[in-house]
């Protein structure tokens, strides 16, 4: 089977413009996102999945600098950039990955990968996030051409197009669709939050690197916890933003906003109750 894995990525975030660029000891946001993408044993062709818009030329030119592929296509139809580039790379099967997950885990990529590979065919469509369990930054959905086909020719509401995959996993009649929960048991999707949106996000993430990069540059989700628990209050620096997700703007339109809302629930109670 052959793998394509796409770190979409744009330089015009709306919320933090510039973000993929900002520095991680030494050296762009992006670039050590892809080293640790590039960890993963099982990820197949790496691609960067970026705009044809020339905001985004810096995007194609450091992954000329580094030597990684980069594919380039609507800004807005994050459905039709990865399908286009799907059939570019001639892929059996595409992982989507933002590029707002620095802190990802290869071994956690792995995973969803692996599962889907284990129960093939079982699944058109498998990820981490429905419902998400790992903490907030370690998205990862894998899916085969021909649901990704499906989507494209399906989809027609903006946020699914923006956001390439809600079609599908809003459709579960339509798909067979498979989840990855943390083994151990945990649910830290809405208790820790790893990914970049809002300055604070930068500030802890950035805390993060300085901390354990240096010593060790392949850290991963363990050695995470291990700092913020010696550390609590690295963790407090983006704490205003726990629980914010691209789809409070779509709360009316999703079903699975539902588990969502029981989630910030039981989150707050457990805060609530020290």
């Amino acid at each position: 089977m052959k793998i394509v894995t796409a770190i979409q990525a744009r330089n015009t975030s709306r919320r933090l413009p510039g973000k993929v660029l900002l520095p991680l000891c030494g050296k762009p946001l992006l670039v050590r996102m892809i080293e640790r993408v590039r960890r993963s044993n099982l990820k197949g062709i790496l691609v960067v999945a970026t705009s044809d818009m020339p905001d985004d030329d810096v995007i194609a030119k450091l992954c000329e600098k580094i030597g990684i592929s980069c594919f380039r296509g609507s800004l807005t139809d994050l459905l039709d950039r990865h399908y286009q580039l799907a059939l570019a790379y001639n892929a059996d099967a595409l992982v989507k990955i933002p590029s707002d997950c620095p802190l990802i885990d290869p071994s956690i990529i792995d995973q969803v990968i692996g599962y889907y590979l284990q129960n093939y065919p079982a699944f058109d469509f498998v990820s981490n996030l429905h419902p998400a369990t790992y903490p907030d930054g370690n998205d990862v959905e894998i899916f085969s051409i021909a649901t990704l086909k499906l989507a494209w020719e399906k989809a027609r509401k903006d946020f699914e197009r923006e956001h390439t995959t809600p079609y599908i996993w809003e459709n579960p009649e339509a798909f067979r669709i498979g989840n990855v929960r943390w083994p151990r048991g945990f649910d830290y999707s809405i208790s820790h939050r790893w990914t970049i949106d809002y300055r604070e996000d930068y500030h802890f993430i950035s805390e993060v690197y300085d901390r354990l990069f240096p010593d060790d540059p392949e850290f991963g989700l363990d050695d995470i916890l291990s700092l913020i628990k010696r550390h609590p209050e690295i963790q407090e620096l983006n704490r205003q933003y726990i629980g914010s997700y691209w789809y409070e703007n779509h709360m009316n339109e999703l079903f699975t906003i539902d588990e969502y809302k029981r989630k910030i629930m039981r989150y707050e109670s457990r805060n609530n109750s020290g």
